[in-house]
Order: C-alpha cells, then structure tokens, then sequence
C-alpha cells in the first residue's frame, strides 16, 4: 500500500436553494441547505471530501473554523494519521484555543466533523475501497483506534469497545446478505411542515409507488389539531401496517410534548422526533415513560457522545439518530454506535449528508456491530449534485461501491 500525504486543505461555502416548504419543519424555515465542505487535497490525483449540513447563514464561520483546525493535519501520511486518529480527534476537539467556542459542540464540533469526513473519504479513497469495506475489514483493535473514548470510562472503555467488535465477529456472516439486499429507507420529504395537505398526500402516494413502507411527517404547530388532523391524514394514506413517524423538531415544551403524545397516540406512531428542547434529558425520560412503548428519538441536534451518554443512562431515548455531520464526523458516530450498542438502543441516523456518508456507516453497524438493519432515512433534495448520488430503488438503498464516502460533490475540487 502506498504513501497517500495530504498536501493541501481547502474550503467551500456551498449552498442550494430549495423549492418553497421543502425542507421546513415547526422551528426551522428558508429554503437553502448548505455544505461546510473541506477539501483534503494529496500527492496524488484523489483528494478527500468532507460535509456537514447548515442552513445556509453561518456556513462561512465553519468554513473559517475548518482551516483553523485542519492546519495540523497538512503534510501527513494519511496511513499514519488515521492508524492513530482517537488521539488525533481529541488533541482537536481539545484546541486549547478554539475549544473555548465549544467545547465540542456548535461551530467547532461541526468543523471538526468535516474535516474528519474529509479524512475517512480520503482514506477510503487512497485503499480504492467503499467507506463501507474499509470499516469493515479494520479489527477490533485499529477500529478503536479511530475512536476518542474521553469522559465516557464508566460506560465503555477501549477494551470494551474492543470486545463489543469481537463479540459480533463470529455472527457478521449471517448479516452481510444486506449488502445484496440493500439497506431499507424511509421517506421525510413527504411531510415538510409547509406542505399543505394535498401536498403531503400527493407525496405519499408517490412514495408508496416507489417502494417506501415507511414515512415521516413534521408536527409542532400552533395549532395542535393541525397536527391531528394531518397525522390521521397520513396513517390512512400510508395504511395500518405501514411506519409512520412524527417529528416536532423541539418545538414543545414538555407539558405541551405530553399533550400532543398522547393526541397522537391514536396513530401508533413508531417513534416521535425530537418533542422538546434537545438538552434536556429530564424531560426526554418522562415522555419516555409516558409514550411507552412508542419509542422517542433524537440526535439531529444532540452534539456530542458525552450528551448521548447521558440521555442512554437515563433511558430517556430509544431510537438514536447520531449524523455523521453533527457530531465530530464518522469517528464520533461510530462511538455512540458502540454505546447504543451496548445499551440496547437502536440506532437511526439522522442525514444532515442526505443519506451519502451514512449509507455505508449503516452497513457498518449492521454486520460490524450487530445493530438491527431498520431503516435509513431518504432525503432526495440534493440528489443531483453529488458526483455518485445515493441510489435508492423500491425503497432500498442500494449498497454502493464506488471508491470513499459518497461525499463528492460535482464541480467542488481543490485548486
């Protein structure tokens, strides 16, 4: 295997506006997804591709904060950099500086995150393999070396991150036919908050066309029987033993949240999203409690392991939607997917890539990891600018073996 030095890192604010009401939910508005992209360029003629999802506004100041960060890694052998990158990721997210603005959370912790996808793509890319195959052929040893452990010795230390990878070693075969198969996906573009109603069962329809069984739509109105109506509306659409979700993107408070559960309980939504503020886990344990045995989930906005650490501890979520572009990028995630692993707790990412990057960490958590192959969440708005979109067909993501993580995006490369 040859040397692969990383010789330049770039930056890219890239924006895409998006037509009206996609996109939306109950708290956030606009029309404009937005990459924070770093470009790691090498002596050669790859270079690795990294992304995390704003909203357009700010995406400058991660940017910014990329190159602020990503000075250290230049001149490295990536071989060598990832053989050790656990230490790597904490001596950054550490900036005796830089840590200040965070720490590990907001501008610094999504910087972190791109430039540590843009250091998986390039690896990926140097060895001419899938993200997915090269996960997967590390052993339990050079995986946890990928990994900062820090602050979570009471619940999982190196050597029981080691022996979780080993334990589902001998049982992978049985799980890798989901390579032939695909990963199954669920629809979120059905049900924006914008939408009006005859949008939303346009979509659906669609959907259920297409191959989907499984469906997401945005609650969190002000007017709380909006939100009734149009679950009714979607559950009838979808049929009985479809999965239908319900996601609030934090707009209640918890007395409001407990309200609104139990309304929607007639629908038997399989999980609802993110019911009230995202730090608080009190309030995620007694909607726990009180919406059992429908499952609460989140992650879109929970910004660290510490923090899942703690919601897992107080069984205050049950379905985790770790994104490889929140937290800090693929190492992180992989983290709390160890955790949820050994809490029990199943694992759906949230896809602030668009379902690129984290096609292959599914994969990985299924035959690695042993996690239940539920679902992958498909959004289809930025399709058309990736050089090697996600391909989804009858509702399945197709596994993809194009060399690297899917992050490419078409006509953004180093100078």
């Amino acid at each position: 295997m040859g040397q692969r030095r990383i010789t330049s890192l770039e930056t890219r604010d890239v924006r895409f506006p998006l037509v009206h009401g996609a996109g939306s939910d109950a708290v956030h508005s606009g029309a404009e997804y937005a990459f924070a992209t770093t470009l790691l360029g090498s002596d050669g003629t790859i270079f690795g591709t990294g992304i995390v999802l704003t909203l357009g506004p700010g995406n400058e100041i991660v940017c910014e904060t990329i190159e602020l960060l990503g000075r250290e890694i230049v001149g490295q052998d990536i071989e060598e950099l990832m053989a050790d990158f656990g230490n790597v990721s904490r001596k950054l997210s550490q900036h005796p500086h830089l840590r200040w603005l965070g720490p590990q959370k907001g501008v610094v912790h999504l910087a972190l995150a791109s430039l540590t996808n843009a250091c998986f793509d390039l690896w990926a890319k140097s060895r001419g393999v899938p993200l997915w195959r090269l996960l997967l052929d590390l052993d339990h040893t050079q995986l946890v070396a990928l990994l900062d452990l820090t602050y979570l010795d009471d619940v999982l230390s190196p050597s029981e991150a080691q022996a979780l990878v080993r334990e589902n070693a001998t049982s992978r075969a049985q799980r890798e036919n989901v390579l032939r198969t695909g990963y199954p996906g669920y629809d979120t573009s059905v049900g924006w908050f914008q939408y009006d109603d005859e949008r939303v069962k346009e979509l659906t329809r669609q959907a259920i066309d297409r191959g989907f069984h499984a469906f997401k739509l945005k609650v969190g109105s002000v007017d709380g029987q909006r939100d009734i109506r149009r679950a009714r509306m979607l559950r009838e659409l979808a049929g009985p033993t479809a999965l239908i979700m319900f996601d609030a993107n934090q707009q209640w408070s918890l007395p409001r949240a407990s309200e609104m559960c139990r309304e929607l309980r007639e629908m038997a939504p399989f999980f609802i999203e993110e019911p009230t503020h995202p730090d608080d886990i009190h309030a995620h344990a007694v909607l726990a409690k009180e919406v059992h045995p429908i499952s609460i989930a989140l992650g879109e906005h929970v910004p660290n392991r510490i923090m899942f650490k703690n919601f897992m501890k107080a069984s205050a979520v049950q379905i985790v939607q770790v994104d490889c572009t929140r937290v800090a990028g693929i190492s992180e995630f992989l983290t709390v997917s160890l955790m949820a692993r050994k809490f029990g707790v199943r694992v759906v990412p949230h896809v602030g890539d668009m379902g690129q990057i984290h096609q292959h960490l599914v994969l990985f958590n299924h035959i690695a990891l042993g996690h239940e192959a539920l679902f992958l969440e498909c959004i289809p708005h930025l399709q058309e600018h990736f050089v090697v979109p996600a391909c989804v067909e009858n509702g399945v993501y197709v596994t993809t073996e194009a060399p690297g993580a899917s992050s490419d995006l078409k006509n953004v490369r180093p100078t």
